[in-house]
């Protein structure tokens, strides 16, 4: 009995061992291919991550190559900008201009006093500075001039820039003005080409000829134009040692009075009767200094420069 007990029992247990080597390893090795599979999975995962954050860095780095190239072209722009527009340039020219101003001296006669007003011509130093700033065009004068002589001043600027081609907006230009001799506050226009002259040769560095003057109104298109008071100016400038007299050709005709005694009742009447004639033939006559006609900034320059 024992035996047959033992011999079942064996049967038994190669029956389990059988089961447990048939049966239960298959879900081991399941287990081990799912681990295998999960993991295989999650590289995929891991790939496709990979794969889209490259493609991301790719995108990244054409956007970066875009703007790389847009900073590049703007700091080409920038560098030709600063090249086309000067720091400041520095220079300095003089020359003295005739100028006309009015003399009122107070006669006295019985209980009365009256004014005799009288013109008078007189020559200033004007000189021009250019030096490194904002564009500005300053005026520094004694005596005092007046808001047409500054607008002269800015026109002179302008016209100046555009006969040499060279832009100021990165100089202060600073015109000064002073008189040897004690005379009241002038104003007007009539230093306009002059000071042109002045700004063309501080830019241009070149030196210019003192023993010629000039006079005129300068505009933006580099016209010279009429002014008052020939006489006087060329006087003055006789006056100051200068041998030529640039003139605007408008001022060609100059009108003087000749005085002519006439007989009326009985009395004599002094009377000024006008008459027109060519001033520069007038004026190298009773004058004594040469004289010659400018119509543009480019005339000047010739006879300057």
């Amino acid at each position: 009995m024992k035996s047959k007990l033992l011999a079942f029992v064996l049967v038994l247990s190669l029956v389990a061992n059988a089961y447990l080597l048939l049966f239960e390893q298959v879900p081991v090795e399941g287990e081990q291919v799912q681990e295998m599979q999960a993991q295989i999975n999650s590289l995929e995962r891991e790939n496709e991550r990979l794969e889209t954050q490259i493609t991301q860095n790719n995108k990244s780095l054409q956007s970066y190559a875009s703007q790389l190239d847009y900073y590049r072209e703007r700091v080409f722009e920038l560098e030709n900008n600063l090249q086309a527009c000067p720091t400041g340039l520095q220079g300095f020219a003089s020359l003295q201009a005739p100028a006309v101003f009015q003399n009122i001296e107070l006669e006295r006669s019985g209980p009365f006093i009256r004014e005799i007003v009288s013109e008078e011509g007189a020559l200033l130093n004007i000189s021009v500075e250019t030096r490194a700033g904002k564009g500005r065009v300053l005026v520094q004068t004694t005596p005092l001039m007046g808001v047409i002589f500054q607008d002269a001043a800015n026109t002179a600027v302008f016209v100046a820039q555009q006969e040499t081609g060279v832009s100021l907006s990165g100089t202060d230009v600073i015109f000064s003005i002073t008189a040897d001799q004690e005379i009241p506050g002038v104003d007007g226009s009539s230093a306009g080409a002059l000071m042109t002259l002045l700004t063309i040769s501080a830019i241009n560095g070149t030196e210019l000829n003192n023993s010629v003057t000039l006079t005129g109104t300068i505009d933006d298109e580099g016209n010279v134009g009429a002014i008052g008071g020939v006489f006087e100016k060329a006087k003055a400038a006789e006056a100051g040692g200068k041998t030529l007299f640039l003139l605007p050709r408008e001022n060609s005709e100059l009108v003087i009075y000749n005085l002519e005694e006439r007989s009326i009742g009985g009395f004599t009447v002094v009377e000024r009767v006008p008459e027109a004639v060519d001033a520069e033939e007038y004026i190298e006559e009773n004058i004594g200094i040469n004289v010659e006609y400018v119509d543009t900034i480019e005339d000047i320059l010739e006879y300057e420069m």
